[in-house]
């Protein structure tokens, strides 16, 4: 897997299944790649149709190959409640580059608790000259022995 950097863009989320027995969600994004977590701002009231518009940035070492998507219904006085949650494959991801905003379903206990719409972008980290001398631990050298 290639190094670089990961740009997610959280837009919104759309048809997410109440947690409230009374008012609207304050719903939350906590996004995972690898040991790095980023979290969103609260949506405040803003129920299953919340809109964030943010973006969060990741290192992105060999052994990445997938981001972790969380959401969470802010709580006051009382424990944060699950929403829902998915995965999405980067594999695609290093390939092309660039994935625009899509929509991602969110799945609570495997079922259908809406969807969230993200986009992602992946930048390469350059290389120097001193890591490409390097193949397999020995560096390889341009002079002859005779």
């Amino acid at each position: 897997m290639p190094r670089g950097t990961l740009e997610v863009n959280l837009v919104n989320a759309k048809g997410l299944k109440n947690t409230e027995i009374f008012g609207k969600m304050d719903p939350y994004v906590v996004i995972t790649c690898k040991k790095q977590q980023k979290k969103s701002t609260v949506a405040t009231a803003m129920g299953s149709n919340p809109e964030w518009n943010e973006s969060f940035v990741f290192r992105v070492s060999d052994d990445v190959n997938e981001l972790h998507v969380m959401i969470m219904d802010k709580d006051t006085g009382s424990k944060d409640d699950f929403v829902g949650e998915l995965t999405i494959p980067l594999k695609t991801l290093f390939v092309e580059k660039k994935l625009p905003p899509m929509k991602y379903s969110v799945l609570r206990n495997k079922k259908y608790h809406g969807e969230i719409k993200i986009g992602l972008t992946f930048t390469p980290a350059v290389h120097n000259d001193r890591d490409l001398d390097f193949v397999g631990g020995w560096k390889e050298s341009s002079s002859s022995y005779g």
